[in-house]
């Protein structure tokens, strides 16, 4: 696993050429930056343009980066089909731009879901569903599990990040009320939700380190920005259509959200 993950690394640290432009990069920006996708602006517009750039100009494909949360289904369902269609959509408008196209790495948040008490028999064949469905769409998983172990293995080092104790209050309390609704796992709610917190400090490391060069999606608002790896653009998204940001995880078979659907993963 630590060499798949190394190669993966390497493969993302392509060598960049010179001859990339601005106008290039912005051109590419403009074929998915349409309120058709996102929910609101990106978090740092220019930062996402060098990205775009340094792909350009190694001629390859725009590379992004989420997570994917486990919420009560134990079972694929339309809802997590209509949101790879949705991202494979967005993929395609950038392919119609950009030959190279894009491509899509999904973290399957194993990590969180362990965190949140769900069996592990309920996350393997979840996640090994999900798996098939991306695979079909031409996009890949990885474990968050194993992002973290390859980045703690020595296999790449991050930029740093903020510590717990630099996330804001309101930050924490809005964690502790999505873990009053979710978390199953031991202790008190409060505690899985620092928990989360504390393991959310080094997850972002991780990904930034092995996934450099990368756009980072989440269907989340800018409110849990801290969350996410700092030195990477985000890219706040819809998740399922153009209006609706409820992660597809959290709604049931027939798209009907269960009970508190606010959720931490994404």
């Amino acid at each position: 696993m630590r060499k798949d993950f190394a190669m993966a690394a390497a493969a993302l640290r392509e060598a960049v050429p010179h001859g990339a432009t601005h106008r290039d990069a912005t051109a590419i920006l403009q074929s998915f930056n349409t309120w058709a996708y996102k929910r609101e602006q990106p978090s740092d517009r220019a930062v996402l343009l060098e990205v775009i750039e340094r792909r350009r100009a190694a001629s390859g494909p725009i590379h992004f980066v989420l997570y994917w949360g486990k919420g009560p289904r134990s079972a694929v369902a339309a809802p997590d089909l209509a949101c790879l269609t949705y991202l494979d959509g967005m993929g395609q408008k950038i392919a119609r731009a950009y030959v190279p196209g894009a491509r899509f790495t999904i973290c399957l948040t194993d990590t969180h879901a362990r965190l949140n008490g769900h069996a592990e028999e309920a996350i393997e064949n979840y996640y090994a569903e999900v798996d098939r469905a991306a695979r079909a769409r031409g996009m890949r998983t990885v474990r968050l599990s194993g992002v973290v172990a390859a980045y703690e293995a020595g296999a790449a080092r991050g930029n740093g990040g903020v510590s717990e104790a630099e996330v804001s209050a309101a930050m924490v309390g809005s964690l502790e009320r999505c873990a009053a609704k979710w978390y199953r796992g031991g202790g008190a709610a409060e505690e899985g939700a620092r928990r989360y917190l504390a393991m959310n400090m080094v997850e972002r490391r991780a990904v930034e380190a092995i996934f450099p060069d990368s756009i980072f999606v989440t269907f989340n608002g800018r409110a849990y920005r801290d969350l996410f790896p700092r030195s990477m653009p985000i890219f706040y998204m819809y998740s399922l259509k153009r209006g609706t940001s409820v992660k597809p995880w959290f709604l049931d078979a027939d798209g009907r959200p269960f009970a508190g659907v606010e959720d931490l993963s994404g």
